[in-house]
């Protein structure tokens, strides 16, 4: 078979793949065990072995697919690892979100760039590793619920570790247009609830405001992020340079005339070193429990303030010396290297010291939105880059 031939068969299953992967609903929070079988089913088809891990109900799955290498001379294993969960849909798009649509040179459907359709790459590239004399392993690692504050990767992460898969590079398909990323911010969520005594307003001192401490513990929240400007690193690579802050919400209250016994913030911090969303976390923490609670209890001694923390998502730094990122720019003789304000399971990665670099198909400024898409074009140079990555490991 000639290799314009091949290569045309290629991107075709890609394209077949790609809209059978969004055919499968999996929004954050549901269940995405179909389309976890339907890409075991292939994988294990040629001779992959995998295993999965699960959170607390069992309907929401990571994979963890293998190819083995044929012979083994101690190189880097390569984990090819994309997200299975997509935003939900809102209203507007011209097409149902659930059925790809190819218009002109463009493929339409939620999670088409966000990120099934790297996703779809390496499965339709997988059966060329199966027959390639690998002298390395290829892993392909598929987890839900990136998107809500990266809930499965964790548990995906812990489980390496057990299993000794500490070692190796990470490229993480998140839509870049193929460019190199090497470092985000973390991205830190929480929710904090204030619980007091309802009342008449005609008597403040016989309730306890919930709002009112949740405006004051907002308000805190305001001055420290003041102090997260100051302690912006010199060499900052970020753009501000410095950790954010952000209230999402403040909801609380029923009427102008009753004191409000429940409220809560949503809020999210976006630190550009770790020590500072320990200092955020200590400060804000401090302020509740030994200025505001007291207060309240004098009054309602089952007030309660309490922090839930919905997702933190840690931060992917920078490093001088990156196997994946010399891997990704020998193969695409690109050698930029950016930085991104969204948050990605690179960090994850990083942390156990697999050498991480975040580089995919499509961009991030179609993630999200309303008639999602990539553009088909970049499903060719992901598969280009899979095949320089077979290059790079076969023996000669």
């Amino acid at each position: 078979m000639s290799t314009e031939n091949s290569s045309d068969q290629l991107f075709d299953n890609s394209v077949k793949i790609l809209t059978d992967l969004i055919s499968f609903k999996t929004i954050s929070g549901e269940d995405n065990s179909s389309l976890i079988n339907y890409c075991d089913d292939i994988l294990k088809k040629l001779g992959a072995t995998s295993f999965r891990t699960y959170d607390d109900e069992k309907k929401r799955v990571n994979l963890f697919a293998t190819l083995k290498a044929k012979n083994s001379n101690n190189k880097k294993p390569i984990i090819l690892s994309g997200h299975t969960d997509v935003v939900p849909v809102s209203k507007g798009w011209s097409s149902d979100p659930f059925t790809a649509m190819i218009r002109e040179d463009k493929l339409y459907g939620r999670g088409s760039c966000d990120m099934k359709g790297f996703i779809a790459c390496t499965l339709a590239y997988a059966p060329i590793y199966s027959k390639s004399n690998l002298d390395r392993d290829i892993h392909f690692s598929f987890t839900f619920d990136e998107e809500t504050a990266c809930q499965g990767a964790p548990i995906l992460i812990e489980e390496l570790k057990k299993r000794e898969i500490k070692n190796g590079i990470c490229i993480i398909g998140e839509p870049t247009n193929m460019k190199i990323i090497d470092a985000h911010k973390g991205c830190y969520e929480y929710t904090t609830y204030f619980k007091g005594l309802a009342g008449h307003s005609s008597a403040p001192h016989k309730g306890v405001s919930a709002v009112e401490y949740a405006s004051r513990y907002v308000n805190k929240l305001i001055e420290l992020r003041e102090k997260l400007k100051s302690r912006a690193p010199k060499d900052s690579i970020f753009d501000p340079p410095h950790s954010t802050l952000s209230i999402g919400g403040v909801f609380g209250g029923i009427a102008h005339n009753v004191i409000a016994d429940k409220c809560h913030v949503n809020w999210e911090t976006r630190p550009v070193v770790k020590e500072d969303g320990v200092f955020l976390n200590q400060e804000i923490d401090k302020y509740a429990n030994e200025a505001l609670l007291p207060e309240m209890k004098k009054i309602f001694p089952n007030a309660s303030i309490e922090k839930d923390i919905i997702g933190e998502i840690v931060g992917f730094d920078r490093q001088d010396k990156s196997d994946a990122c010399e891997l990704i720019s020998s193969l695409t003789g690109d050698n930029s290297r950016q930085v991104v304000s969204f948050g990605t399971e690179a960090g994850l990665f990083q942390e156990i010291g697999i050498s991480t670099v975040v580089c995919g198909p499509g961009s991030i400024e179609q993630a999200h939105k309303i008639d999602e898409f990539i553009v088909l074009d970049e499903l060719k140079k992901c598969l280009a880059l899979l095949d320089g990555i077979k290059n790079n490991s076969i023996s000669n």
